[in-house]
């Protein structure tokens, strides 16, 4: 209820925002219109002041910006060799923002004398008479303090968002990197995904349903963990599970949807506990995005390991889906994974099915 209650507050703060912007913009806008009518050459005057308010919303919103620059948090307390974001930008900020500030404080009272220069310097654009000394004047300073304001908050508000989310995007296909020089495709892969999400190229289409946090076991770490975390986390531990391929199955077999997501993510961390018909089913037929995701995971462990014949049924299971319309939406993590595998498949030369190790074990067997 708070949080609905929030994003509401959020809501209506964001179109207050939009409506006082649109009045101020339109109000500087209407009094140029106004203006130039009433000058013998109109559209000269129109033209001219278009232009001139231009140029000093670009000035303002380039003096906005300097000044919300975001300062990068650091202390003793980063951990030695991580990913720490240039701060040269903030440094000529802060540097230009105290030059400015220096140089208007001393011109402070001269500025009424500027400023009629800088009116009678810019009369001709507006029609040259001598109302449009003031004019020139006061539509130079409407607009940039309207372009400083705009400059300003956009940095200041979306800037250290987007900063942040560039830098946890970073750490994510680092550490992917990482997984993949270690032999983990599929944990590698998650990663990317989830930095490519955090840059906004991929749809979130593998949100979890709201009662699968309760369905999943435990995470062993202190902090708060969603779905994600305890999946990665069954996913680590997989090769040192002590269940059979056998009991993997039954688990998917269960039913419950927490219960599938645990055996998928066993899949996932260890190919040898996994079977393709499971994978397929959760493929074709899945409880919801995130179950077909982490099961398109699974896939994408087993690419290595598969005979020929079952190579060209999960072929066809994931081109369907890709085509079906309520199946894999376009542009989200599902589709990425989908093309991968999809990729892998035709480049990967099977051999014929006895030449091919077994991609599911015997029962009661791990690998």
């Amino acid at each position: 209820m708070v949080k609905a209650r929030r994003q509401v507050g959020t809501a209506a703060l964001r179109t207050a925002q939009r409506i006082a912007a649109g009045i101020l913009l339109g109000t500087g806008l209407l009094g140029l219109v106004l203006f130039a009518l009433g000058r013998a050459q109109a559209w000269q005057a129109l033209g001219g002041g278009l232009v001139v308010a231009g140029a000093s919303t670009v000035l303002g919103g380039a003096l906005g910006f300097l000044f919300g620059v975001p300062r990068v948090r650091g202390g003793s307390g980063e951990p030695q060799g991580s990913y720490a974001p240039n701060t040269n930008l903030e440094q000529v900020s802060d540097w230009l923002t105290k030059v400015l500030l220096g140089v208007g404080l001393t011109q402070l009272g001269s500025l009424g004398e500027r400023l009629h220069e800088l009116g009678t310097a810019l009369a001709p654009v507006l029609g040259g008479e001598d109302a449009a000394v003031p004019f020139s004047a006061a539509l130079v300073l409407y607009f940039l303090v309207l372009g400083f304001l705009a400059g300003w908050l956009v940095t200041r508000l979306a800037l250290p968002q987007a900063l942040t989310d560039a830098d946890h995007a970073l750490d994510l296909f680092l550490a992917g990197q990482d997984r993949d020089r270690r032999g983990d495709k599929v944990g590698a892969d998650d990663l990317r995904v989830r930095a490519m999400q955090q840059l906004g190229l991929l749809g979130g289409s593998a949100d979890h349903p709201a009662m699968l946090a309760g369905q999943l076991p435990p995470s062993s770490s202190s902090a708060p963990s969603g779905p994600e975390s305890v999946v990665a986390e069954v996913r680590s531990t997989a090769r040192r599970s002590a269940l059979t391929a056998e009991q993997v199955r039954d688990l998917y077999a269960d039913g419950s949807q927490g219960r599938r997501i645990q055996a998928l993510a066993l899949m996932q961390g260890d190919p040898a506990l996994a079977d393709l018909p499971s994978v397929l089913d959760a493929i074709e037929h899945p409880r919801s995005g995130f179950e077909q995701y982490h099961a398109l995971l699974a896939a994408r462990g087993l690419l290595s390991r598969l005979p020929a014949a079952q190579a060209q049924r999960l072929r066809d299971a994931v081109a369907g889906q890709l085509v079906l319309p309520d199946g894999i939406p376009y542009g989200s993590d599902r589709s990425w994974l989908a093309e991968k595998i999809l990729s892998r498949l035709e480049a990967t030369p099977f051999l014929p099915q006895q030449q091919q190790e077994p991609a599911v074990p015997a029962p009661g067997q791990k690998s």
